[in-house]
């Protein structure tokens, strides 16, 4: 399973690179408006120092709607790095442009994707990866992660190259339970990631080595 970190902040980003199991990002205007980012050339700027900083994939997200400007603004965005993935929303043109960009050779992200239905067309259109905000659909007392399982199914059914990107993670058991049913890639805040590391017992274990050391010296 891939990780990547949802999030525009640089800070958190280097510190989930540093821990040496980030593959990647991906953020969106909420997330850039959040960090003060605002403006054309300065969102631009800000997924090329994200490039700069990781290894993997940086989903970088279209604003517009409408096939030709979704496509234009696609290319725009693919041209600033090698690591930039198109993220194109889930609607009539915004499938239209996936498949324009995977004939083009640009690798694309499809977001906000609630259904199965969704996440089918999203692959039969070419998408790189699809990202099932499982998370939202959580919050309105709808089973996210049974979504996973629907989009695991039907994908392996067809041998669907389309990666499963679980989107809008809440919590590490959220990782977990992703990575149970087969989800391809997680995508959550900082919290997420490093909160796996945490367990009550590890604690009490090395408080345990560390003071029979002490003893002994």
């Amino acid at each position: 399973m891939k990780f990547f970190i949802d999030t525009a902040n640089l800070d958190q980003i280097r510190e989930a690179q540093e821990l040496g199991v980030l593959d990647g990002v991906t953020t969106n205007p909420s997330l850039m408006a959040k960090e003060g980012i605002t403006g054309r050339n300065n969102i631009l700027k800000h997924y090329v120092d994200i490039c700069n900083i990781v290894d993997g994939d940086v989903s970088a997200e279209v604003i517009a709607t409408e096939f030709n400007a979704i496509v234009k603004e696609g290319e725009e965005l693919a041209e600033l790095h090698d690591q930039i993935v198109v993220k194109v929303p889930m609607i009539k043109d915004g499938v239209k442009a996936l498949k324009y960009f995977s004939d083009k050779g640009i690798r694309t992200n499809c977001t906000l994707v609630f259904s199965a239905g969704q996440a089918l067309l999203a692959a039969k259109a070419g998408a790189t990866y699809v990202s099932p905000f499982i998370g939202r659909l959580d919050d309105i007392s709808t089973d996210g992660l049974n979504l996973i399982a629907e989009i695991r199914h039907i994908y392996d059914n067809y041998a669907f190259e389309t990666q499963i990107l679980a989107a809008s993670i809440r919590h590490t058991m959220h990782v977990i339970d992703c990575a149970k049913v087969g989800a391809d890639v997680m995508t959550g805040g900082l919290s997420s990631i490093t909160g796996l590391l945490k367990h009550p017992l590890t604690d009490i274990g090395l408080e345990k080595f560390l003071a029979d050391y002490k003893k002994g010296n």
